[in-house]
């Protein structure tokens, strides 16, 4: 039963993510990746750019110089936008970025830029509209505040009653990513951290968090803004702040790696796994899925945190909504790149335990450096450390071949024997079976980036500021997106929804600790794709709109007005 809903995930999987327009050479651009990226531009240009003409309006916004206490709304434009970055700026910056490299090459980061330009236009307009079509209710207000807005509302009182069939789609599809992917995941990434680090069991962790974060989102928005508001500068500023210690102490290698980054963004020739000579498509695709993602514009979650925010302007949160993607991506995920690249150690190989399974892969690698994945041989030959049979096939960690194979873990005996694929067995000349060996091997994901934070800072505290940002990430993360689901909870169901809700989010936050979550992630990722088509057909629908509200808030300047009266 579990092989066969486990196959039935995996196919929904490549449905929503990996359904592509073919562009040559076996390539394919995934359909959601240009419909995310072609609205971006769409409102960029329509816009006019509104991303550069009125950042700096939406600083002083979101700073509070124009905030009045009376206006409606739950929060402050401030913890509006501490709410939304604590779901967005996470585990995705410290492995996603990794991870674009590790497969694109340090091109991919110029393309994530990219996105996170056109990102910021497309997060503009989500929030407009939330903003414009959220319910007020001041008399009544529910324990998670009285605003309630986001794409189920412009959904359905945008396009009209007929599609609230497909706002109520969007809101259950919302609420299935905040059980799985906005809080299971988070935990399980937090308890296997801390397991790995300090040896706790992930059911305590699982209780730790799962009471710090029913604390705080049992006190509704309010509670969690004052909260995000503090969490989400202090989590980001000890990132930052370590990333920038690393890049002061090596700044003349800063604008040579820049120029790399744009170099290789257009004529790539280094990448560690899908990169190589060449592989233009893979280092553009890599660097906007990565980017598109870690920035979440399009996906619909974070106008509902900004629809809270206190004001009787829907453009004047916008503006502070297109902040978004500029701090996650082009400020914290450039860090994080940078490290990586000035570190050099996307493609140093390290001490790590090798087994059959897990990260264990099959590869061939073409005169470009190009990987690509196939089926596993009958049986692998090693001698003296290194495979020499088959030769067209390597055994690969991270999808990058392995250097080499050793039976200590001092590295001091180097492996002579053969591998069982199928069986999962290593078998030395002198017939000893081993299920484990160390190796050489390149490391992604967080466990790269934290790698990059050990060689680029003294002593073994830089290990030790992803562990805690993690830890930090992870925690805020989940509370954020509590609220995206109890506002879709309270959509369907009304105001008497919102405590089971939080109450069955509690458990899945315990329970995402304590199991295994591939699939789990895996149904996530469906869910998540699934609600970004309804979005965004909503906001091209709805981009008139969008475009009159910003012309008429700009033409009638209100916040001139709230400047003279303070």
């Amino acid at each position: 039963m579990y092989e066969k809903l486990s196959s039935v995930i995996s196919w929904l999987n490549s449905i929503v993510w990996d359904t592509g327009i073919p562009v040559g050479d076996g390539q394919s651009v995934p359909i959601i990746v240009i419909a995310l990226l072609g609205t971006g531009i769409l409102f960029t240009l329509r816009l006019t750019f509104i991303q550069i003409r009125h950042f700096g309006h939406g600083v002083g916004v979101a700073t509070g110089r124009y905030d009045d206490p009376n206006e409606p709304g739950d929060v402050s434009h401030f913890q509006a936008l501490t709410t939304a970055l604590s779901a967005t700026v996470g585990i995705g910056n410290i492995a996603g970025v990794a991870i674009a490299i590790h497969w694109g090459g340090p091109g991919a980061l110029f393309w994530m830029w990219a996105t996170a330009f056109f990102g910021m236009a497309l997060k503009y307009a989500e929030v407009t509209l939330a903003q414009q079509y959220r319910v007020v209710d001041t008399d009544g207000a529910d324990s998670s505040g009285s605003v309630s807005g986001g794409p189920m509302y412009y959904i359905e009182k945008g396009l009209g009653p007929a599609w609230k069939p497909v706002a109520i789609f969007f809101a259950l599809m919302l609420i299935l990513t905040s059980f799985l992917t906005g809080n299971a995941v988070q935990a399980n990434t937090v308890a296997d951290t801390v397991q790995g680090t300090f040896g706790v069991p992930p059911w305590i962790t699982g209780l730790i968090t799962a009471a710090i974060v029913a604390a705080v989102i049992l006190g509704g928005i309010k509670r969690i803004g004052r909260v995000t508001s503090i969490l989400a500068p202090a989590m980001a500023a000890i990132y930052v702040t370590g990333a920038m210690i690393i890049l002061v102490m090596n700044a003349g290698d800063i604008f040579p790696t820049l120029g790399l980054i744009v170099s290789e963004a257009f004529n790539p020739t280094a990448g560690v796994a899908g990169g190589g000579v060449g592989a233009f498509l893979i280092t553009l695709m890599w660097g906007v899925k990565r980017g598109l993602f870690s920035n979440e514009a399009g996906q619909g979650s974070a106008p509902i945190a900004h629809a809270a925010a206190k004001t009787d302007e829907p453009v004047s949160e916008g503006v502070v909504a297109l902040l978004e993607p500029f701090i996650d991506t082009l400020v914290i995920c450039t860090m994080t790149g940078l490290v990586i690249l000035i570190t050099g150690v996307a493609t140093e190989k390290i001490q790590t335990p090798i087994q059959i399974g897990g990260d264990i892969a099959w590869v061939t690698i073409d005169d470009k450096n190009m990987v690509s994945f196939v089926d596993a041989p009958e049986s692998v030959e090693f001698r003296d450390g290194v495979q020499v049979a088959p030769q067209d096939v390597k055994l690969g960690w991270h999808e990058a071949a392995v250097g080499a194979l050793f039976i200590d873990e001092a590295m001091t005996q180097k492996f002579t024997g053969t591998v069982d694929p199928k069986a999962g067995t290593f078998t030395a000349a002198d017939g000893t079976v081993y299920t484990s060996l160390t190796g050489t091997a390149v490391e992604n994901g967080a466990p790269l980036t934290r790698l990059a934070f050990e060689r680029g800072l003294p002593g073994t505290w830089g290990g030790y500021i992803v562990i805690l940002s993690v830890l930090l990430f992870g925690i805020s993360t989940a509370i954020s997106w509590n609220y995206y689901g109890d506002r879709c909870a309270n959509y369907i169901w009304g105001p008497g929804a919102i405590l089971p809700f939080k109450v069955v989010f509690i458990g899945f936050h315990f329970l995402g600790a304590v199991v295994a979550l591939n699939d789990i992630w895996a149904f996530g990722d469906v869910a998540l794709g699934l609600v970004t088509f309804p979005n965004l057909i909503a906001l091209i629908v709805l981009s008139g709109q969008v475009k009159s509200l910003t012309n008429d808030y700009f033409e009638r300047k209100p916040w001139e007005r709230q400047s003279a009266q303070k």
